[in-house]
């Protein structure tokens, strides 16, 4: 029996071109640079709207004021030393500032990648049938939008996105034995048809399967769920070819649940790096951490930076670029500052000063996180004050 030609670093020579798995690595290793990683601007939503504070949502939320908060973080002097890529919505993908400028041209120039959310949410009110209600307040659920993808993804690309973000959604009640090994294939597999379909179409896929921190589990009952639902999605990206040196992972990090007990910021380290180590193959170029929710007591931008710092001081030599893909917990005091000055009427000047520079800080916060050098309390935020709580679902 003949032995089948392998090419493409040991891929099957039928799968993808040689010259599709050299640029989808390339973008994927350029994504992973040093003290870099995402600013998250998906929201399909204002991102002001999401931020968890009572004065941000005084804002109109309309595709103007989207445009021009957007536009307004994306031209950040500087931006670029801590940011590799941002993560796009379609509509800021295809979106341009009243004077003609596209918005993913300034993020071009400015040398920062350009990504998009492919998915479409996930199914909220009926989702997986004869599952059980988790702490979001519904059934198990899976994602949409797989049907229409391919030319989503080839009209992204086109556009000038080179990568992408697909969030499935897994609720942790250890009670319930949640999530169930239903979900966690349904979730897994639908976002190895997304990698596949992804890398088809030139774009490097971020692979986030998300368990929200919902719920009063302790550290250890995450660290289960988490080792779970990564073993299985590294076979089912296995399963559908795809081909690991040119994807990227948004895991949630282990922590405690909302209403759990609170663990430190060693223990979600140590048992974050433990789940990753058991489960993520070193041909992955890097890990993005998703900050999640976090109660409202608690500052989630300092937060953000202080766990992922924790982990890169406490475990240096890790095979994979262990960063940050921050939406909120990027920007909350950017949001803030941003809406105050602008519900007071300030100079446009004025208020793109002030944002930009709370911006500017905390992605040099992250990046310093990244290099696991981040001093606690040396970022200002806007910490707790004016925290609401969120509604948990699609965004």
């Amino acid at each position: 029996m003949s032995t089948p030609s392998l090419s493409h670093g040991g891929l099957p020579s039928n799968l993808l071109d040689a010259e599709i798995l050299a640029e989808l690595k390339a973008t994927a290793e350029a994504l992973c640079m040093e003290g870099k990683g995402f600013l998250a601007a998906d929201e399909s939503a204002g991102p002001w709207m999401r931020a968890g504070h009572s004065e941000a949502k005084k804002v109109p939320d309309n595709i103007e004021n989207r445009g021009a908060y957007r536009s307004t973080c994306f031209s950040t002097p500087g931006l670029s030393d801590n940011i590799s890529g941002c993560i796009l919505h379609t509509e800021t993908l295809f979106q341009s500032t009243p004077e003609g400028v596209d918005l993913v041209d300034i993020l071009k120039n400015s040398g920062i990648i350009p990504g998009i959310k492919l998915d479409q949410g996930y199914a909220k009110d009926k989702g997986l049938a004869g599952t059980k209600i988790g702490p979001l307040g519904h059934q198990e659920t899976f994602c949409l939008g797989i049907d229409t993808l391919q030319k989503r993804a080839a009209d992204a690309y086109a556009k000038g996105a080179r990568f992408a973000k697909w969030r499935n959604v897994l609720q942790i009640d250890p009670v319930q034995g949640l999530p169930s090994d239903l979900a966690i294939q349904e979730a897994c597999t639908n976002l190895a048809r997304y990698a596949a379909i992804c890398q088809s179409e030139r774009l490097v896929p971020i692979v986030e399967p998300e368990i929200v921190p919902n719920g009063d589990h302790d550290i250890y009952a995450c660290a289960a769920a988490t080792e779970r639902v990564l073993a299985a999605q590294y076979k089912a990206l296995s399963d559908a070819n795809v081909y690991l040196e040119g994807t990227l992972l948004k895991p949630n990090m282990v922590k405690n649940g909302l209403k759990g007990l609170v663990a430190t910021k060693e223990e979600i380290a140590t048992l974050t790096v433990q789940a990753l180590k058991r489960t993520v193959p070193p041909a992955v170029p890097g890990i993005f951490f998703l900050s999640g929710e976090m109660p409202l007591d608690v500052d989630n931008e300092e937060s953000a930076s202080i766990n992922l710092s924790t982990m890169n001081s406490m475990f240096p030599n890790l095979p994979w670029h262990l960063s940050f893909s921050y939406g909120k917990a990027m920007q909350k005091t950017a949001i803030v500052t941003w809406a105050k000055s602008t519900l007071a009427g300030d100079d446009v000047a004025v208020t793109t000063a002030a944002t930009q520079k709370a911006l500017l800080n905390r992605s040099k916060a992250n990046g310093n996180a990244n290099l696991g050098k981040y001093v606690a309390g040396t970022c200002a935020s806007v910490g707790t004050d004016g925290n609401i709580q969120q509604a948990a679902g699609p965004y």
